[in-house]
């Protein structure tokens, strides 16, 4: 008899273990401390969004990475998963997106606010329209992401004071979900799906490497480049495309 649970121990355990090691991350990174946090104010940041999870990540360079800097709630945004496509549709975007200083609003009616440059060159070749689709305080949307006041105001101030000190563009990456193999299944059947899968190897590209994706569009689809290529060479996505 013990001979016999032994055997069904052994045969038993490897699938226990299996199931037990997650195939990807399933919780975001901590953020560094508030102490180092503010020492950073001015380096080169980098920003993703999460629609699914109402999360937008603000990450800044250290040595030769990117660090979670903080994350912070998305009070609203409009319109569900999927990307905008035209003007009155009441979506907010997703793709690779890139900010330069006259992109930013100090004086925003909702209070500050940071143009993600929408429509960018993948979103011109697909005939999308729309047009001033900001990050924005005040709470409300209606095709934005829209932050509290207070986290506005952390989050630009990150981004105005990363621009003013040399940093060409910052990249913003907008993501329905994080882009795991497993949420790409869990949406396989969405309208999105094809779409989504292009986002994928950007998502994948800072999740390996910790630097921000550089992303062209070739034939109205978002290609990842390699690394050290003169588009990553500015840190941001789409950087020569989006530049006006």
């Amino acid at each position: 008899m013990g001979k016999i649970a032994l055997l069904f121990a052994m045969f038993l355990l490897p699938a226990v273990v299996f199931a037990s090691v997650p195939t990807y991350p399933v919780t975001p990174l901590a953020p560094v401390s508030k102490e180092l946090k503010k020492q950073l104010l001015g380096t080169p940041v980098y920003i993703q969004i999460f629609k699914e999870e109402r999360t937008l990540e603000l990450y800044g360079k250290i040595g030769n990475e990117y660090r979670l800097l903080d994350s912070y709630r998305i009070c609203n945004f409009s319109g569900g998963l999927g990307p905008k496509r035209r003007q009155g549709d009441f979506k907010s975007p997703e793709g690779f997106y890139s900010v330069g200083l006259s992109q930013l609003k100090p004086d925003s009616r909702f209070y500050r606010a940071i143009n993600v440059g929408f429509p960018n060159e993948f979103d011109r070749q697909q005939g999308y329209e729309g047009k001033y689709l900001m990050i924005h305080g005040s709470c409300v949307s209606v095709g934005c992401y829209a932050m509290t006041d207070t986290y506005i105001e952390d989050i630009y101030n990150y981004v105005e004071a990363a621009l003013r000190n040399g940093q060409s563009r910052v990249g913003v990456s907008i993501y329905p979900f994080r882009m795991t193999d497993s949420n790409l299944q869990r949406h396989r059947n969405s309208v999105y799906a094809s779409f989504w899968k292009q986002l994928q190897p950007g998502y994948n590209e800072f999740v390996q490497r910790r630097v921000p994706p550089a992303v062209s569009v070739t034939a109205g689809r978002y290609v990842l480049n390699e690394p050290g290529s003169l588009l990553g060479s500015t840190g941001s996505a789409l950087a020569l495309t989006e530049a006006k």
